[in-house]
């Protein structure tokens, strides 16, 4: 099968026009007339990535994260992520790429995160891309524990349901207690008044800096920053929405999810 087939596929679950105005979701470099045999499913397209599908001969990369989110503005070789990019096109592989509409899309990116922590009666948390209030396309989630808990225990909870050696709590009042969560994967910090809005006993999203930290206490919101990484739970959901799809259209096609680990940071303990 030709690569935009799959694609003409996936983007009827999660269409571009559901990405945010500033998101660069779709094609990122090949061609989608090449024919295609084996999908590499990742959440990162970086250097080890692309050595990894050619170790594994895939000559499709799935990401979640764009692999030309800023434009190059020199194809200096030098510099690795444009050797990324020689070595991508060298290997006729052909990079795409699905982001703030896969955060969006019902039963996408923020439904997976919403269902590890165990949330149930979810909603949307803010409009996607402009959208209406009432839209089913929405950024972020919220919903209900099915056991109250603290901030604390509900930190360590997350801990555990994100495989993490380590997370950052922003909060005067760890041992109050959490029913409602909201959650927003990635970089959400903007957001924390949808989650004061809609009540949320804390909120969980990446990539927190420091003055919005102190804005989210002053506020008396509870923060769980688990990183960015946690949106790796696409990879092994990706694989099995992508694998159903393989079985009912009898594609001959090799679906193979991402081995290696792209978080960047390490906890020191």
């Amino acid at each position: 099968m030709r690569a935009r087939e799959f694609v003409e596929r996936f983007e009827q679950f999660a269409p571009k026009s559901w990405a945010e105005p500033w998101d660069v979701p779709g094609l990122q470099l090949g061609d989608l007339d090449a024919p295609i045999h084996k999908i590499l499913v990742t959440l990162d397209v970086r250097p080890e990535t692309v050595a990894e599908a050619i170790k594994v001969g895939a000559d499709f990369i799935f990401a979640h994260h764009p692999a030309m989110f800023h434009p190059a503005k020199t194809l200096d070789l030098q510099v690795p992520q444009n050797q990324m990019y020689a070595t991508i096109l060298a290997h006729h592989i052909t990079v795409y790429a699905a982001h703030t509409n896969l955060d969006s899309a019902p039963g996408g990116m923020n439904d997976w995160l919403a269902a590890a922590l165990g949330l149930t009666h979810c909603t949307g948390l803010v409009p996607s891309n402009g959208r209406e209030a009432m839209s089913a396309i929405m950024m972020g989630r919220i919903g209900n524990l099915p056991t109250p808990t603290t901030v604390r225990a509900f930190a360590r909870d997350c801990q555990t349901a994100f495989h993490l050696a380590g997370l950052r709590l922003i909060s005067n009042t760890p041992d109050a207690p959490v029913r409602r969560v909201a959650i927003l994967g990635g970089s959400g910090s903007e957001f924390y008044p949808a989650a004061l809005a809609q009540h949320a006993d804390v909120y969980v999203t990446g990539d927190v800096s420091y003055h919005p930290a102190q804005d989210m206490l002053a506020a008396g919101l509870s923060v769980v920053d688990p990183g960015h990484h946690i949106e790796s739970i696409c990879i092994p959901q990706l694989t099995k929405l992508f694998t159903t799809w393989q079985t009912e259209n009898n594609w001959d096609l090799t679906i193979q999810p991402l081995a290696i680990n792209t978080e960047p940071f390490t906890f020191m303990m």
